[in-house]
């Protein structure tokens, strides 16, 4: 667990140093890469994809949620806390508008670079831990709450691959609702096992 932090932060704090430059040859490459298919417009694309996010390999799932946890630790660090509720309400209603548009008429509902699910999924996570430390004044989350982000990120990494209860009965669901569906219910457990997982550690210190 501690390699695995050690790892996540290292890893945050370059993203977050070169967001810039990053976001740019991103979206360069991964735009140019995107083309309509099926009764998928580039916009469309766009969003699930999370601006090209979805096409990164292996495990784009986790590309997506890494790329929500980079966005909202430089929200925050920035002083834009709120942003990140704000993002995920703003995931979570583009991901139902656009997802049945990305599947219509696919054997496979659930394509691999569909991320916008996990986006909003890790926001959500990481609103539970976010908004109680903006509201208490921690003026850092990257180095001095670190916990705050990497829990929520591997948590939700945990329930969206395992998949227990009532994500995974979204899941089977099998159609564009449940793509969205899944992940925000792993998103609220993994929240809520994170605000459990803080209590019993402050608790105990």
């Amino acid at each position: 667990m501690a390699a695995m932090a050690g790892a996540l932060i290292g890893l945050v704090i370059y993203l977050v140093r070169n967001s810039v430059r990053l976001s740019k040859s991103l979206l360069q490459h991964n735009l140019a890469a995107i083309e309509p298919i099926g009764d998928r417009s580039r916009a469309t694309s766009v969003i699930v994809t999370f601006f090209g996010i979805g096409h990164l390999k292996p495990a784009p799932g986790t590309w997506g949620s890494a790329a929500a946890v980079v966005l909202a630790v430089a929200a925050y660090e920035a002083g834009l806390a709120m942003l990140v509720p704000v993002g995920f309400v703003v995931a979570t209603l583009a991901g139902f508008w656009a997802v049945p548009r990305a599947v219509a008429g696919k054997f496979d509902q659930d394509p691999s670079e569909i991320v916008i699910d996990e986006v909003a999924g890790q926001w959500l996570a990481l609103c539970f831990t976010v908004l109680p430390l903006w509201n208490r004044g921690v003026p850092d989350l990257l180095f001095g709450a670190w916990p705050g982000w990497v829990v929520p990120f591997a948590l939700f990494r945990l329930f969206d691959i395992w998949k227990p209860w009532l994500v995974g009965r979204a899941d089977r669901r099998g159609d564009a609702v449940g793509v969205m569906l899944d992940d925000l219910w792993a998103g609220l457990f993994a929240g809520i096992c994170s605000v459990i997982l803080a209590g019993l550690y402050h608790g105990l210190t």
